[in-house]
């Protein structure tokens, strides 16, 4: 008859020592960061805008609106060549295209 006693681990302790010198928490309180880069930073392409014609609307007019200057009535004529034949008659009602104009483009 044999009996399947298990150890008993109850009353066993541990604990270490070392003769390394303890040292306090680590101070990062001076830390800083910075990042910076060579790349070049690159602005999405502005969104092309759409304009619902309105009765006495023209296309100098528009340009002024979009653009601060009638001048580039042209850049809204040539963008709409699909819808358009004549600058001098666009339709109230008609959705046009506004094309994006670069600041430096005159």
């Amino acid at each position: 008859m044999s009996t399947d006693k298990k150890p008993d681990f109850s009353n066993v302790r541990s604990s270490v020592q070392s003769t390394e010198e303890i040292i306090g928490s680590p101070d990062f309180s001076n830390v800083q960061s910075s990042v910076k880069s060579t790349e070049e930073i690159i602005e999405p392409d502005p969104v092309e805008q759409a304009y619902t014609v309105e009765k006495g609307d023209t296309l100098s007019a528009i340009a002024q609106h979009f653009y601060g200057k009638a001048s580039r009535w042209h850049a809204i004529f040539e963008a709409n060549r699909d819808q358009l034949d004549d600058p001098d008659r666009i339709q109230p009602g008609q959705v046009l295209r506004i094309p994006v104009i670069r600041a430096d483009a005159d």
